[in-house]
């Protein structure tokens, strides 16, 4: 003869947990009350991922991150507050606060290491910023081994750790920089400016970059670092800001910087405009060619801002773009 399952209500789960709290309650009298080994240690991340693409070796540094107590307007500013609020909480993400990330990469190509972007430095290292002279060790490199600096931009976040004090920190390096975005940022004019952004941004080039002056090469769009290694127009962001393509044995891999700043409140909405962008819509034109060039050919990439490791893959998703974080597929 079946039997019909037994089918347990709402009170038959409550009159079980009560009973189980009971016994719970009577054991605890004859257990001594237990304490961890260790203290709390507090929130930890990876200081480096490294990786092959072709014959080149890559390095992804965390240089540290910064709490932002908001979200909107610095990012999706041409959209309407419960628009953005209401995408961030879908994507499973805070809407009245954010992190933002700072990832240098460095390229061993055999012949040369070629170091892109210096973190932010002395200026935000209180905050949680400017770790990359410090995790450059654990990543196994030390600043006198860096042969080129090459600059994606000039924003504080990019140059302030190229030096520490009156000491420059990588003393045998050539540095890169275009020629557009270093004319724009060495202008003094930017130091007496009405706008407290662009004078910080200003003093940030004047004490960091244009010192190095000498020892720079100024390069337009398509001008090759290394061997290997060529840049690419990306403007918008700021007046010359530049991507790098990398190519060894066949295999591509492509170094985007700022071109978007958040992986959902920008690349996942190219159209949204970010108060970090210059020039917004030639910034949005730029984002889209950008990521089109990525996804269409399913180049792997490194994004400044993007998720520590900060590498992964971008897909076509309606009218906007996925990120897709790298796994397992640059390791084998």
């Amino acid at each position: 003869m079946s039997k019909t399952p037994h089918k347990f209500s709402r009170r038959d789960l409550l009159l079980a947990s009560a009973g189980t709290a009971v016994a719970a309650t009577a054991l605890n009298r004859f257990i001594p009350e237990a304490h961890a080994a260790a203290p709390m240690l507090g929130n930890s991340r990876p200081t480096h991922y490294r990786f092959k693409v072709g014959d080149f070796e890559i390095t992804t540094i965390f240089d540290g991150a910064l709490a932002i107590p908001k979200v909107h307007p610095i990012f999706g500013k041409n959209q309407k507050i419960e628009d953005v609020k209401a995408y961030m909480t879908e994507n499973h993400l805070p809407t009245d606060k954010m992190t933002i990330s700072f990832t240098p990469v460095i390229v061993n190509t055999g012949k040369e290491i070629v170091m892109f972007d210096s973190g932010y430095g002395e200026e935000r290292r209180a905050k949680g910023a400017g770790k990359m002279a410090a995790t450059l060790a654990t990543a196994g490199f030390s600043p006198d081994q860096i042969d080129v600096v090459a600059i994606t931009h000039c924003h504080p976040d990019h140059v302030s750790g190229l030096k520490e004090g009156d000491k420059t920190v990588y003393p045998n390096a050539r540095y890169v920089a275009g020629d557009i975005e270093y004319n724009f940022w060495s202008k003094k004019e930017h130091l007496e400016s009405t706008n407290k952004g662009m004078v910080r941004r200003a003093k940030a080039v004047h004490s960091n970059v244009v010192p190095l002056a000498d020892k720079m090469k100024f390069i337009k769009p398509g001008t090759d670092v290394v061997t290997g290694i060529t840049s690419v127009q990306a403007y918008g962001h700021t007046p010359g800001h530049m991507c790098y393509h990398i190519e060894s044995a066949g295999k591509r891999f492509l170094i985007f910087a700022d071109t978007t700043n958040h992986y959902v409140a920008s690349l996942a909405k190219p159209d949204w405009h970010c108060a970090f962008d210059m020039d917004a819509e030639t910034a949005v034109v730029t984002r889209k060619k950008i990521l089109d060039m990525i996804s269409a050919d399913k180049i792997p990439s490194a994004g400044y801002h993007m998720p520590f490791p900060a590498v992964g893959y971008v897909e076509k998703q309606g009218s906007g773009y996925r990120w897709v974080p790298a796994s397992y597929q640059l390791d084998l």
